[in-house]
């Protein structure tokens, strides 16, 4: 097995879905074949925009593109999709992260390799650009982030500790914990701490933002951590949402409500008036129209339990 770089752009004629599929041409079969099984990492050229490394994730399989002739697909392992919590430059210092970018002297090369929309990825150089962008400490991080006198309790037993614990880069990528917390920050920035639904953005006397990051598929039936799959909610939205109680129509802007089931005050309480979902600022962090399709015929209405649900 092998690690790759996977050159994803947005407008390309190649149809990719990072979380889903990436699509590439026979050239390059070869290379993928190698990484069936292994992570590989997303990153956006020059042309394209100024995001560099953004995401990584693992080939399932690898199978010919149904009716286009010398096209193949990637197929990405279900919950193994992840965004970078911070995009990772293609340069730090002036020198590329990968060592086949590089000259002798640390410059980048020009033309060749740099322009390969796969290339293979040693062991050292996914490690640094996985640390760049999703650091071990996240989980830290997020959890100390509104709390300035753990922060620092923290900083100083991590200093005063000899030898501080450092899990492996592919351990801390399936670990769910931490997968959660990196999902949770992305979610809630792309959508700037406001509620999709509700409109509103409350953040609680330390300043903690309350909304909550909704996954639209959940995880367990095999729904991906990328932003596309998320919605940024209320806690009783995130609730009602769970439950089936509401969901978002095949406009991906309407928002959809169980009638019968939640009454007209409730949704003049908890809605914003025009019914229609806040969306991110990128469009690229849409709601993925897949991931709604699936949440509408397999969730909406689906309201388990016999007893009633009390809205007083």
């Amino acid at each position: 097995m092998v690690k790759l770089v996977l050159m994803h752009k947005a407008d390309s004629i190649y149809e990719d879905e990072p979380d889903v599929v990436y699509d590439f041409p026979r050239r390059y079969l070869k290379a993928v074949h190698e990484a069936v099984g292994d992570w590989v990492v997303y990153y956006e050229p020059v042309k394209a925009g100024p995001r560099g490394y953004f995401a990584v994730a693992k080939i399932q399989r690898v199978i010919p593109k149904p009716g286009v002739e010398g096209r193949f697909l990637a197929l990405i392992e279900p919950g193994s999709f992840l965004p970078f919590d911070a995009t990772v430059p293609r340069l730090v210092g002036g020198r590329p992260l990968e060592q086949t970018l590089t000259e002798a002297d640390g410059s980048p090369k020009k033309g060749g390799s740099v322009q390969l929309a796969v290339r293979r990825l040693p062991e050292s150089d996914f490690a640094r650009i996985v640390d760049l962008g999703l650091p071990q400490d996240l989980e830290q991080l997020e959890a100390t982030r509104y709390e300035p006198a753990i922060a620092d309790r923290q900083e100083k037993a991590m200093r005063d500790a000899s030898v501080p614990f450092e899990r492996p880069v592919v351990e801390r990528l399936t670990r769910r914990p931490f997968r959660d917390v990196a999902f949770r920050r992305k979610v809630r920035e792309a959508y700037g701490y406001r509620c999709a639904m509700s409109g509103l953005r409350l953040r609680n006397g330390g300043g903690r933002p309350e909304v909550q990051a909704a996954h639209i598929r959940p995880v367990e039936h095999q729904g991906s951590d990328s932003v596309r799959n998320g919605l940024a909610l209320s806690g009783t939205l995130h609730w009602m949402f769970d439950r089936g109680l509401i969901t978002v129509a095949d406009d991906c802007t309407t928002i959809l409500v169980s009638r019968n089931k939640v009454p007209s005050d409730v949704v003049a309480r908890l809605i914003r008036p025009e019914g229609s979902l806040l969306t991110p600022e990128d469009p690229r962090d849409a709601p993925h129209p897949a991931n709604l399709k699936w949440h509408r015929e397999n969730v909406f209405g689906q309201v388990t339990g016999d007893a009633p649900i009390d809205w007083s």
